[in-house]
């Protein structure tokens, strides 16, 4: 197959790499020598990172072009790596125009994509655990000669905040040249941006200050980082490329205001994270594994973070060490002050202590747990402290309690939910998944420390975290018949530098009522305060963000929910297990994530075994892409390939009349048993969204948002027209955004995004898409209908001063006899009779009189145009107009038909 185009975007957090720099180059070299980018005939034509961040939720669109400008086929490899917290929502493969988009489904209906695979010995995943903080997702994909490919990515994740900043880190590695690099990130909150800056590793300082561009004003802040082909090159000579690193966002939000409390479509965001506090003292144990299996580098660096933490403690603190290896010893076994005496003292005794025997786990936190549960009990001024327990290890219990549910038992026990306790557990042969579920049944968290050159700094960095405590007993409460589904709003300490988010559902009508209350202890003082949602900031949020907001509030409240059972299912068994599982698998499905309890199919595509890629979650202990074997290259199937000059759906013979809705919007009724033409208008104002199409048997629907005419002249109508469609079918779970802009598959879950200029064809279970470059798409819906969008583009002498869209039923035979909307109510036969025809008020019009649905009505006799056809010029269609927003022709009146949302 030859050399093979790689593209390779990283977006993670993780320890700085250091890349060789290229010399400076001087401005405009890269005009004055045209640099070749294509590799083996393979051009990566663009390639794009575009990060969106809501209130502190990030949703990531990673898009590739690439262009195999061979004679022959040819195969490119896209290499993604994505953070182990977040969740692909969105993937899709185009190429000749046809597009192959990934299906989320139940792990379970996977089961036999994974059967086939495992019986031929392969890995039917695309996704596999990468490093310490990653997962690198990638395809292989053969295209054929003089032909592009497009791959494009979604992911999301809600931004944890550490050591006072939130990161978005990014790992470029593209491999070569690419004609259009481009990094977007976009940051939107509402309590302000406080700071905001970037660093790279590939870069030097002032070429970085050069190339990337970076602003924060108030919400807003903006990175762009677009680099030509010419600077990205190693050396000015070179073909090869020097992007190969890090590209690192790091901000903050104002903090003025003790209250951060988001609403938006019955979903609230609590962001707490006050400042201002006096750090609280501290009662620290440190129960360190002294077994033999420490011997050599990890004993050095246990020892060296020891020093340099026992070096950072504050003069209030109070401490103690505890050592287990087949004994448990402690260093003074109750409390004492870090004193200056007492930390040398302490850091004398790391130094000299050596390993012994095997590993009596239970021993050591015992022991740990006896030395702080006495403080507590006997020492009123210690009472008062912030207690934490820390806990390394690099091994299983190998002495004394053995067993691991014994062990889970005894510490919950002791500890009885008092303080946390935070596990670290140093290399690979510890059992993670014991020390995570330990931690978590006590109120702490485990992180793991790999064998590496700065494991030191990795002890370090964990301990910094945890070591300002503010508040402790952090209980945050919300009115109980107000909320639901409510995210941990229960804390047993609150650090400085971190942030507590809490998110749940309004009922409805509760929103008056609702409100957050905080009850913590600090410092010497009870700490308590109120907050109420700011119910004009939201309303101007929301015009300022709009469906953004709302989305990513409702879809930061299912993340984090999904996350929080992921973390308590893994404590359970048998049926409570069960069940759980179902809860999560429900979630991820209604909001299109891949979790352990789904996967992610595309149909269509094909490797040499005939197996479909399959986009999963791994687990901590999948192996890693390196560790594989055979690597698949997936193709289209001989028999399925498109030919770019394949006709569209949209070629076939339409019906000479059809009903629909265009321009100031004018409803086209028709009535094919009379050979007649009704129509009326519909007066509302921009803004407005109408329900267009409803089924209630089946559910789908089309909705359509009203804009204004942005010439509108003084005193004069404003006129009115769809500037935004929804299709949804919920059977399937498909959703479509059609604006004059773009064309988005399934918008809530970060789908695809195509534009007028793309020609592609779309299918997605039971609905297929065609866009049509530049003139309309048609959406056909099996056992439903057939419907078309006109794109109406603004041209010199046109009428109307803004683009615009036009919607059709082309064919409805196999929509229920309920279906309903200012159109879907037409699409089965009704009857009326036109009688009493005279002159009306303009004298070139006739007039008539109407009966129908038991109305009696004056109709005009006039002229619209149909677009269904001619996108452009529209056919003349005669019909019978009826007045007054088709009052007496529509069920109900038209105020009946507004709608909330546009799906």
């Amino acid at each position: 197959m030859g050399l093979r185009g790689l593209l390779w975007v990283s977006l993670l957090t993780l320890q700085a790499m250091h890349a060789q720099v290229s010399p400076k180059r001087p401005k405009g070299s890269e005009k004055r020598q045209a640099v070749d980018a294509t590799v083996n005939g393979v051009l990566i034509q663009s390639l794009k990172v575009n990060c969106k961040v809501t209130s502190r939720f990030a949703h990531y669109v990673i898009t590739s072009q690439v262009l195999n400008s061979a004679n022959e086929a040819k195969e490119v490899a896209f290499d993604v790596e994505i953070p182990k917290t977040a969740f692909i929502s969105h993937f899709v493969v185009t190429t000749n125009g046809k597009a192959f988009i990934g299906n989320i489904k139940d792990k379970v209906t996977a089961w036999k994509q994974y059967r086939k695979a495992a019986i031929l010995g392969e890995n039917a995943g695309l996704v596999r655990a990468s490093g310490r903080t990653m997962e690198q997702f990638t395809i292989h994909i053969s295209i054929s000669p003089q032909s592009k490919a497009m791959f494009q990515l979604t992911y999301e994740e809600v931004l944890k905040r550490r050591l006072m900043q939130y990161d978005v880190v990014i790992k470029v590695k593209p491999k070569q040249l690419v004609h259009h690099f481009e990094i977007d990130v976009d940051i939107f909150e509402p309590q302000g941006i406080s700071k905001l800056d970037v660093q790279t590793s590939f870069l030097p300082k002032e070429l970085a200050t050069q190339l990337i561009r970076k602003s924060f004003s108030g919400k807003e802040g903006h990175v762009l980082f677009r680099p030509t082909v010419g600077q990205q090159q190693s050396c000015p000579s070179c073909s090869t490329t020097m992007l190969d690193g890090e590209f690192t966002v790091t901000y903050d939000v104002n903090r003025d205001k003790i209250c951060d409390l988001l609403v938006a479509n019955n979903h609230f965001a609590h962001f707490f994270a006050p400042q201002n506090l006096t750090n609280m003292n501290k009662n620290v144990v440190f129960v360190i594994d002294i077994s033999s299996s420490m011997a050599g580098q990890k004993e050095k660096q246990t020892k060296e973070a020891l020093l340099k933490i026992l070096g950072d403690m504050r003069p209030g603190d109070y401490f103690d060490l505890v050592l287990f290896g087949s004994e448990v010893q402690s260093w003074r076994g109750s409390l004492v002050l870090a004193s200056t005496a007492n930390l040398k003292a302490a850091q004398d005794f790391v130094r000299h202590f050596s390993l012994a025997g095997s590993t009596n786990l239970n021993g050591g936190l015992l022991r740990g747990i006896e030395i702080l549960n006495k403080a507590q009990r006997s020492n009123p001024v210690l009472s008062s402290h912030a207690p934490i327990l820390i806990m390394l290890t690099d091994g299983e219990p190998t002495e004394g309690v053995r067993d691991r549910s014994q062990i889970l038992m005894n510490v919950r026990n002791a500890i009885g939910g008092r303080f946390p306790l935070y596990n670290l557990g140093f290399g690979q042969d510890v059992d993670f998944n014991f020390l995570e579920i330990m931690s978590m049944e006590n109120n702490g968290r485990a992180q793991r420390i790999y064998e590496d050159h700065d494991a030191t700094q990795q002890l370090q960095g964990f301990y910094n975290q945890v070591a300002n405590p503010l508040l402790v007993d952090v209980q945050l409460q919300y009115p109980q018949d107000a909320v639901s589904a409510l995210t941990q709003h229960s804390h047993k300490q609150y650090y400085e530098g971190s942030e507590i988010v809490v998110a749940g559902r309004i009922a409805d009508h509760k929103l008056s009522s609702f409100k957050a209350d905080v009850q913590a202890h600090g410092e010497g003082q009870e700490f308590k305060t109120s907050c109420l949602v700011d119910e004009a900031e939201m309303k101007k949020l929301l015009q300022e963000r709009g469906h953004m907001l709302e989305n990513h509030i409702e879809r930061l409240w299912a993340y984090l929910t999904i996350q929080e059972m992921l973390a308590k299912r893994m404590k359970l068994g048998g049926e409570e297990r069960d069940k759980l599982s179902a809860e999560i698998l429900k979630m991820s499905l209604n909001y299109q994530f891949v979790t352990p309890m789904t996967s992610m199919t595309m149909s269509g595509l094909v490797d040499e075994s005939g197996l479909q890629p399959v986009i999963d979650k791994p687990t901590e202990d999948y192996q890693p892409l390196e560790m594989l074997g055979h690597r698949r290259s997936f193709a289209l199937p001989a028999n399925q390939k498109p030919s770019p000059t394949r006709p569209s759906s949209s070629d076939k013979k339409l019906p000479s009349k059809v009903t629909g809705v265009d321009t100031d919007p004018h409803f086209i009724i028709n009535i094919p048993q009379k050979e007649d033409t009704l129509c009326f208008n519909i007066n509302e104002e921009p803004g407005v969204i109408l329900s267009l199409v409803q089924d209630p048997n089946t559910g789908f629907s089309v909705n359509g948002q009203l804009i204004g005419d942005t010439a509108r002249s003084p005193g004069k109508h404003e006129g009115t027209y769809f500037g935004r469609l929804g299709i949804a079918n919920p059977a399937t779970g498909f959703q479509l955004e059609v604006t004059p802009q773009n064309i988005t598959l399934n918008p809530g879950s970060g789908g695809t995004v195509f534009s007028w200029r793309d020609q592609a064809s779309l299918r997605q279970d039971k609905v297929v898409v065609t866009i049509n470059r530049k003139r309309n798409l048609v959406v056909s819906v099996e056992d439903g209908g057939t419907f078309e969008v006109v794109l109406h583009r603004v041209w010199k002498g046109s009428a109307t001063h803004q683009d615009f869209l036009g919607f059709y039923v082309l064919d409805s035979h196999r929509m229920s006899a309920r279906t309903h909307g200012l159109l879907g109510q037409f699409l089965q036969p009704f009857d009326y009779k036109v009688f009493d025809l005279h002159p009306g008020s303009d004298p070139q019009k006739t007039d008539a009189t109407m009966v129908v649905k038991n109305h009696q009505l004056t109709v005009t006799r006039g002229l619209q145009k149909d677009y269904s056809k001619d996108h452009r010029h529209g056919a003349e269609v005669t019909c019978w107009f009826v007045h007054n927003n088709g009052a007496g022709l529509i069920d109900g009146v038209h105020t009946d038909y507004i709608v909330a949302d546009i799906f």
